[in-house]
C-alpha cells in the first residue's frame, strides 16, 4: 500500500490545500491529512477543530483511503509511524520552495525511507493561505471561494468573533 502524508497547520483548511488532497489523493492508496499541533504557533482554531474542519471538507476518493489526523513532534517519525514512505507539501510560489526543499532533506535525513514530492498549486489558488482567510474572515470579509462551503460558515463565526 502506498501511503503518504500531507502535514500542515490548516489554520483554517482552504481551497488550495483541499486541491493538493484531491490530487495527492489519486496518486496514493492511503493519505493521511495530518494538522501539526505545534505550541509554538497560536492557532485560531484547535487542533481538534482543524481535524474536524477537514473530515467535513474532504470528499470520499475512490481508490484512496483518506484519514484525517493530528501529531506532534517530527514529521519523519509521524509519517514512519503511520507507515507513510512519501511527503507531500503544496508549492504556491518559488519562495516556498527553498523552505520545503530544506526540510525534505533534513526529513530524509531522519527517516532515509522517506521521500518528498511537491505538487505546484493550481493557478486559482496561488496567493490563497490560511493567514489571508485569517486576516479577511477577521474583519468580515467575504470568505468564499477560499475555503470550502460545508465549513464557511463555521469558519465565519469563528474568525469574525475574534
Amino acid at each position: 500500500m502506498r501511503t503518504a502524508v500531507y502535514p500542515g497547520s490548516f489554520d483554517p483548511i482552504t481551497n488550495g490545500h483541499l486541491d493538493v488532497i484531491l490530487r495527492a489523493a489519486h496518486m496514493f492508496d492511503r493519505l493521511v491529512v495530518a494538522v501539526l499541533n505545534n505550541s509554538s504557533k497560536n492557532p485560531v482554531f484547535t487542533a481538534q477543530d482543524r481535524v474536524e474542519l477537514i473530515r467535513q471538507s474532504v470528499p470520499k476518493v475512490p481508490g484512496c483511503e483518506i484519514v484525517i489526523d493530528a501529531f506532534d513532534g517530527l514529521l519523519a517519525n509521524y509519517a514512519d509511524m503511520v507507515g507513510a514512505t512519501t511527503i507531500v507539501k503544496g508549492l504556491r510560489a518559488m519562495s516556498d520552495f527553498e523552505y520545503e526543499f530544506q526540510m525534505a532533506l533534513a526529513n530524509r535525513q531522519i527517516n532515509n525511507k522517506l521521500d518528498t514530492i511537491f505538487l505546484t498549486t493550481s493557478v486559482e489558488y496561488m496567493y490563497l493561505s490560511s493567514s489571508l482567510v485569517r486576516e479577511i474572515g477577521r474583519h468580515g470579509g467575504d470568505i468564499s471561494g477560499f475555503v470550502p462551503d460545508a465549513i464557511r460558515q463555521q469558519v465565519i463565526e469563528k474568525l469574525y468573533q475574534k
